[in-house]
């Protein structure tokens, strides 16, 4: 902005944000579908593998390979002696965790692999900034 260059991302134009903000809810989920207010107004735009795939934040974690990843990664997260996971986290709320099952944590945002991955960083965040709980 200093130096007049100023970068915008489409979908955070304030006249589409009001106008999106003031939309009933009915209308953007419906069908039971997230951003179906969007999906319909690009549907001649966009392929439908583009306009009907799942939501999906990053970093794309429908990949098992991910989720084998971040599972060994708090394996050893879990292990290190000074980790604050161990004091933060229930064992039977962990064991659930490390379940098979990819139930939903949060709302639709954080599923089992991308909570895991946010516990890792968050012990991380922890450890190198020498932070402890009192």
């Amino acid at each position: 902005m200093a130096s007049g260059l100023e970068v915008r991302v489409p979908f955070s134009d304030h006249r589409i944000l009001e106008y999106v903000f003031n939309v009933p809810w009915k209308i953007k989920f419906k069908g039971r579908v997230e951003k179906a207010l969007l999906r319909e107004a690009m549907s001649q735009y966009l392929p439908d593998k583009i306009l009907h795939r799942k939501k999906s934040p990053y970093p794309k974690t429908h990949n098992p390979v991910y989720e084998s990843i971040v599972n060994n990664m708090l394996h050893e997260t879990m292990s290190n002696p000074s980790s604050i996971l161990k004091d933060i986290i229930h064992t039977d709320t962990l064991a659930i965790l490390q379940s098979s099952s990819n139930i939903t944590w949060y709302g639709q945002l954080m599923g089992r692999p991308q909570l895991i991955a946010w516990l890792i960083q968050l012990d991380y965040w922890f450890r190198e900034y020498n932070v402890k709980i009192v």
